[in-house]
């Protein structure tokens, strides 16, 4: 226990560093393939050198930043073939997480869905009304709430892990769909609605297909 409050202060620091950059590559304050620098990072987000090191190996191993040959660091790519591909690693582990989690999640489970959905409805008509870079991020923070809410009873927190990485790979697209104003938010209200029937009537096949379409409306694809 000597050292246990110095750790768990280094570990806050690293998760404080890792929110601020994650969400600025996420809004594309840090470009795709801009080098990352540390004592950069560290005049613009504070924090050691350790500290900004240790979250720097958070983000890469996220898949949010990329270690270069030279031992440096740079925002991972994002191209058509990055976006196809965590366009299938989405479907694919989100859809496998939703199916089990319609199979084991409870009454309390539902009502937590509903819930996120109801919050992001909220979200959503604040971002139309007023876009700004508040409402953005409380939107895209309040679109990862339904999809982590919506698989968090899949019994395997292994594959909520993994979820997770490669819904924040994918968040950068997103808002990028929002800032060029290429969101059907009408559409997506249309889909939200389908997926709170499709919880609380237990209907996988529906569950499964709004899944894709939304999944796939989320990226542009």
């Amino acid at each position: 226990m000597l050292f246990g409050g110095r750790k768990h202060e280094d570990d806050t620091v690293v998760a404080v560093l890792s929110s601020a950059i994650r969400r600025d590559i996420s809004f594309g304050t840090l470009r795709p393939d801009q080098k990352l620098k540390i004592e950069a990072l560290r005049q613009s987000y504070g924090g050691s050198n350790h500290s900004m090191r240790e979250t720097l190996r958070v983000l890469t191993a996220e898949g949010m930043v990329e270690a270069t040959s030279q031992r440096g660091f740079r925002v991972t790519s994002a191209t058509e073939d990055d976006l196809r591909d965590i366009l299938f690693l989405r479907l694919e582990t989100e859809k496998l997480a939703a199916k089990r989690a319609l199979e084991w999640g409870d009454v309390a489970w539902e009502s937590q869905v509903i819930a996120a959905l109801h919050s992001l409805s909220r979200a959503e008509a604040a971002v139309q009304s007023t876009p700004d870079d508040a409402t953005a991020l409380g939107w895209d923070e309040a679109c990862r709430v339904v999809t982590a809410t919506l698989i968090s009873a899949c019994r395997s927190p292994r594959l909520i892990e993994v979820a997770d990485k490669f819904y924040n790979q994918s968040r950068r697209f997103r808002l990028a769909l929002l800032r060029e104003g290429r969101i059907d938010f009408a559409e997506r209200t249309k889909r939200q609605e389908r997926l709170r029937s499709a919880v609380l009537e237990r209907d996988e096949v529906a569950l499964l297909e709004t899944m894709d379409e939304d999944i796939h409306a989320d990226l542009g694809a």
